[in-house]
């Protein structure tokens, strides 16, 4: 069933080349439901068939994820708040709500930020309360770079070596991910210890 989309996506990818995968993945960072599997992986395909170059792919879709979180950043800043406030009671989003999340990030933007990004269906919304709490940009752009840069790399690997079998492909995301989450938790009992201390 997904062969179809993943070889519509490969020669998608091909005809735009790198501006394609910096404009995708800048739609999968921003509030578009658009899945960075489709992207990354094909591409990681196409370094394997010879036929784009493996730093060109990382930089492209890591610039675009960052510009598309950024997107999201600024969005939050110029239109978020007063959205919340005005509109927030019809989601249960009281204004106390909106100050804690505010207080959070600005003590926790860091490492919420870097995990949400390996998160799925999280990482394209986590520039939003950031972008609330009007976190440090540099700090925001580098902990999104970061996130961003390991989730594109696990892709385009995946999509190097096994782009070729969906099954496979399958397979290793899934544990894939369970190690994502395995190090995520891992990485909060840490960060909760050493913020104790």
């Amino acid at each position: 069933m997904l062969e179809p989309i993943i070889n519509y996506i490969v020669h998608t990818v091909g005809t735009l080349g790198y501006l394609g995968i910096f404009i995708m993945m800048f739609l999968e960072s921003s509030f578009f439901p658009f899945p960075s599997e489709v992207v990354m992986i094909p591409a990681g395909y196409l370094i394997y068939k010879d036929e784009m170059n493996l730093a060109l792919v990382l930089f492209s879709g890591i610039a675009g994820s960052l510009f598309g979180a950024l997107f999201n950043y600024y969005l939050a800043i110029k239109y978020g708040r007063a959205f919340l406030i005005k509109y927030g009671r019809y989601f249960f989003i009281s204004e106390q709500t909106i100050q804690k999340v505010e207080y959070f990030f600005k003590e926790h933007g860091h490492i919420s930020t870097f995990s949400g990004r390996l998160i799925p269906a999280v990482r394209q919304y986590i520039s939003f309360p950031a972008g609330l709490a009007k976190m440090n940009l540099k700090t925001f752009s580098f902990y999104t770079t970061l996130g961003a840069g390991i989730w594109v790399i696990i892709l385009t690997t995946l999509g190097y070596f096994i782009g070729g079998n969906e099954e496979l492909l399958k397979q290793y995301l899934h544990y894939i991910l369970f190690i994502i989450f395995c190090f995520l938790i891992i990485l909060g009992y840490f960060y909760i210890k050493r913020r104790k201390k």
